[in-house]
């Protein structure tokens, strides 16, 4: 019996060691276009709605609500080797090293934490560890309430997946003990998100482009070299194009959405197609009558991101790039970012779903499928058919 006990420590310690993935369920809610995952962390395990961010780094959650408190919550305290790790920027790392000098030995790290929907951000989140099942010791911040205004119904709190070493993404790799890759597929019904080691004959077709190191070391980018629409070159000098989870539709700087609008009513319009007035946040919409349809869509110009040559491009189709206000009109899915923006390109939401993209940070380098409905397919049919080949772990 003395024998048997450590035997099966062992033996349960080897079966998560050889886990090569985690698979999360991603649901889009109707009412914000907000991209949602659930986890269950703390003990007992509580689960809980996350909104999915690409660009941000550790998971905050308003610890506050749940119906229990964790009795697995750990506070990191200031002093500690932990919080100045998460405390990146040089003006966070010199208040760590004053507070070396302050006699509090349990006044706990504060990590800012942000709403990247609303753009409120605060500074007062403690930076605690916990259990995020099924086996997991992760850090996380608890962030007040108020942070939640302007998140999806119910949702408790937001999961970033950026690089950062202390980002929820880089420490579940850690964890799992396997290679940095996130694949996802987001759709308006069945969406997947999944960390690690990914068998599935959907991504060998993938096309790969470099990911690009951006100035604020944040959200994923991609260098778009030129810009296609119906075959034809769009006037455009090129740059960098973000992804993001939390901005529904592509934005684009006024300037490149003007020439891109202009470009693509004009490829519709030699299809016979019908423009309409806008409908807001759309600037260019089209009657629905009389176009005609595929299992990619709406049967509309199409639109190619040249990336690295010409021989390497993201082809969108009518299911990604229109977007149906009602029964009589649909919109082009690209919208006015204003003059000045942080970034001149966003690639929204509504352009990665049914596309399977994946981020290898190992290699830098992000792979898109074309659309997923091209092969009479769908996220939900992916997910069913990885999860047994990857030894997949349920969050529940």
């Amino acid at each position: 019996m003395a024998l048997f006990l450590p035997l099966l420590c062992l033996l349960s310690t080897l079966s998560y060691a050889h886990t090569s993935s985690l698979t999360l369920p991603v649901t889009k809610d109707d009412a914000t276009l907000q991209y949602l995952t659930t986890l269950s962390y703390g003990t007992p395990a509580e689960a809980a709605k996350f909104v999915l961010d690409l660009g941000a780094s550790l998971l905050w959650v308003d610890c506050a609500s749940r119906a229990t408190p964790s009795s697995s919550l750990n506070p990191i305290f200031l002093r500690s080797i932990r919080c100045l790790t998460a405390k990146t920027p040089e003006i966070e790392t010199q208040a760590w090293l004053y507070s070396l000098g302050s006699p509090d030995q349990d006044q706990a790290c504060q990590i800012p934490a942000e709403n990247s929907i609303t753009g409120k951000r605060v500074s007062e989140g403690d930076l605690v560890e916990d259990l995020v099942h099924p086996s997991h010791q992760l850090l996380l911040t608890c962030a007040p309430t108020l942070l939640l205004n302007g998140l999806a119904a119910g949702a408790k709190g937001m999961l970033g997946l950026d690089r950062s070493r202390t980002s929820f993404s880089s420490q579940l790799f850690h964890s799992l003990g396997t290679q940095r890759k996130i694949t996802f597929c987001l759709s308006s019904s069945s969406g997947l998100l999944q960390f690690g080691n990914v068998a599935h004959h959907s991504l060998r077709s993938l096309t790969f482009t470099p990911l690009l190191a951006n100035q604020d070391q944040t959200y994923p980018s991609i260098n778009v070299n030129s810009v296609k629409i119906g075959g034809k070159k769009v006037s455009f000098s090129g740059g960098a194009a973000q992804l993001s989870t939390v901005v529904p539709y592509t934005t684009l700087q006024s300037s490149i959405y003007e020439n891109f609008s202009s470009a693509y009513l004009k490829a519709a319009l030699s299809l016979n197609m019908t423009q309409v007035a806008p409908v807001a946040p759309f600037g260019l919409c089209f009657g629905s009558g009389g176009v005609g349809s595929s299992e990619v869509g709406p049967s509309v110009p199409v639109i190619d991101l040249v990336l690295q040559s010409e021989m390497v491009k993201w082809s969108i189709y009518g299911r990604n790039s229109m977007v149906r206000v009602n029964d009589d009109v649909m919109c082009l899915g690209f919208v006015d970012g204003g003059q000045n923006p942080r970034n001149p390109i966003v690639i929204g939401g509504y352009q990665l779903e049914d596309v399977l993209v994946q981020f290898d940070f190992d290699t830098s380098m992000v792979g898109f499928s074309s659309s997923l409905l091209s092969r009479q397919t769908s996220c939900a049919d992916f997910k069913s058919a990885s999860m047994p080949a990857t030894q997949s772990v349920s969050p529940w």
